[in-house]
């Protein structure tokens, strides 16, 4: 299985985490690391370290990360190329997440998964559009 690890300002990773508990259970191979506001960037880069290595069992690890460019995406970047077989995102959402967490447990190749997961991400943010239903006119032709 691949691991999955969620990191991002503040309270992001815990916060979608727990969402992804309520609506698809507790996941496996799985960890949050949120980037706290009394956390220094080493700080950050030690519960990604410590998260990347309890998934060392895993065949690869994709990071869902919040923002680009920001210190859990560089970081996770920094602690996670070396190793070879971490993918990094960014931009996470919800139906990003939950979607990657589901299909992870049979994809063997984190490459596929990150493309598939920005894919997801992107088709996830839509807008309301309001199309009114055309009813039929009664031309009086009736019985």
């Amino acid at each position: 299985m691949i691991g999955l690890i969620v990191t991002g300002h503040g309270n992001f990773a815990t916060g979608l985490t727990s969402s992804l508990k309520l609506i698809a259970g507790d996941p496996k191979d799985y960890a949050a690391v949120d980037f706290e506001a009394t956390d220094s960037t080493d700080d950050l880069a030690k519960k990604l370290t410590e998260a990347m290595d309890s998934l060392s069992n895993c065949e690869g690890i994709i990071v869902l990360s919040d923002l680009a460019g920001g210190s859990p995406f560089k970081t996770s970047v920094e602690v996670g190329f070396p190793r070879g077989n971490v993918e990094v995102v960014a931009g996470t959402n919800l139906g990003m997440l939950v979607e990657i967490n589901l299909t992870r447990t049979f994809s063997d190749n984190v490459k596929d998964l990150a493309n598939s997961a920005v894919n997801v991400g992107k088709d996830q943010v839509i807008r309301y559009e309001f199309k009114p239903v055309e009813q039929p006119v009664d031309t009086g032709d009736g019985i």
